[in-house]
This record gives C-alpha cells, sequence and structure tokens, in this order.
C-alpha cells in the first residue's frame, strides 16, 4: 500500500496545483527579474517605477564552482572581532549540537548550530584550537564557511586551575539553587566549564 502512495498522492493534486520547494543549489546566483509583475505594474501605473523587493538590494549569490576547489574559505566574526576573513585552510571542525563537524572543500551548504566546544582550523599539519561558547556555522556550497560565534579563546590561552575551580562553584550553585532562573544560569555555567575542562585535558 505504502508503495503506491507517491503516485496515488500525485494523481490526486492538480498539476496547477504542484509545488515544490527548491533546494539550495537551485536558486539562481542572479537576482530574480518577475518581467509579468512588472508588465501588469507599469500598465496600471505607467508613471511610478514599480517597487524593488529585498532581493534586488542583495549581492548575487556566488554561483557554485563546477569542481571542487583544494582550499576552504573561512570566516571566523565575534561581535566585536573579526579573527579570520577569507582565509584559506584544508578544514575546521565545529562544534555543532549534533555533534563534531568536518568541514572539508566541497562540502554540502548547511546551517548547524554550535554549543560550547572547540573549533579546530587545519592547515597541513598546523591545528589551531579555539574554544567557542555558541553561534552558528554557515556552510556554503562555494566552499565558504563563515561561522559567527558570542566568544572565541584560542586554548591555550586558559588556565586549568582557573576552570576547574569555576566548575567547582557552579556545580555548587547547581545544587543549591532554588529557582527555576538561578539552575538555568548554574547549568550554563557547569557546561561552559565542563566544555573547557575537556578541551583542555583532551
Amino acid at each position: 500500500m505504502f508503495r503506491h502512495a507517491p503516485r496515488l498522492l500525485s494523481r490526486a493534486t492538480p498539476a496547477g496545483m504542484r509545488w515544490r520547494r527548491p533546494f539550495s543549489t537551485d536558486v539562481a546566483a542572479e537576482t530574480p527579474f518577475d518581467s509579468k509583475f512588472v508588465d501588469s505594474w507599469r500598465s496600471v501605473i505607467p508613471n511610478i517605477e514599480p517597487p524593488k523587493t529585498p532581493s534586488a538590494f542583495m549581492t548575487p549569490r556566488p554561483p557554485t564552482p563546477s569542481t571542487i576547489p583544494s582550499k576552504l574559505t573561512v570566516n571566523v566574526v565575534l561581535p566585536y572581532n573579526s579573527i579570520f576573513s577569507g582565509k584559506e585552510v584544508d578544514m575546521v571542525i565545529v562544534p555543532a549540537t549534533t555533534g563534531q563537524m568536518g568541514v572539508l572543500p566541497g562540502h554540502v551548504a548547511t546551517i548547524a548550530e554550535l554549543k560550547p566546544g572547540v573549533l579546530s582550523v587545519h592547515e597541513g599539519n598546523d591545528v589551531t584550537k579555539y574554544f567557542v561558547s555558541g553561534g552558528f556555522a554557515f556552510v556554503h556550497a562555494n566552499s565558504v564557511a563563515d561561522i559567527v560565534a558570542v566568544e572565541a579563546v584560542p586554548v591555550d590561552q586558559f588556565d586549568q586551575s582557573l576552570v576547574q575551580k569555576g566548575l567547582a562553584e557552579f556545580s555548587q550553585k547547581l545544587s543549591s539553587a532554588s529557582t527555576d532562573v538561578e539552575k538555568a544560569e548554574a547549568q550554563i555555567g557547569v557546561d561552559v566549564h565542563s566544555a573547557i575542562n575537556a578541551a583542555l585535558t583532551g
């Protein structure tokens, strides 16, 4: 019965009502131009230029290269600073909420939410590690990755004794918290300090 479901659904849907959501690779690289709307507008109001849509003010999406480039272009941006801008690397590993996610050149377009953890930037045999507290990673089909984080600190700048002290303090606050707000704040502190401690010991 279930084998015939797609055929039955397509038969039940009128041809004019069928709708398919385009994939990101189907989106035109150039700003779409609705000639039918413009012609209708000018036939009714010939003295006023037709309004522009938000897409008219955006730069065209870069075309997807036909061949996979050898490098991944990475931008790492914080609210107050830009760590990397157009840096070409071999790979980055981001701490996504679904687990560690490696991004190589030619990676499929993806948006991933980041959790507290280590961002690893690989350039040949050199690996640079940053601790990020959270944010988002936007991986584009043209082998460009934009990583937007709240905080990003080199792992080697942490004092492990202070991290363990903070973890103990937040664990104590979590056990003694009486309200939902106090529990939430303490849990965030425990999660972040635990992630930093794991980054330092691992």
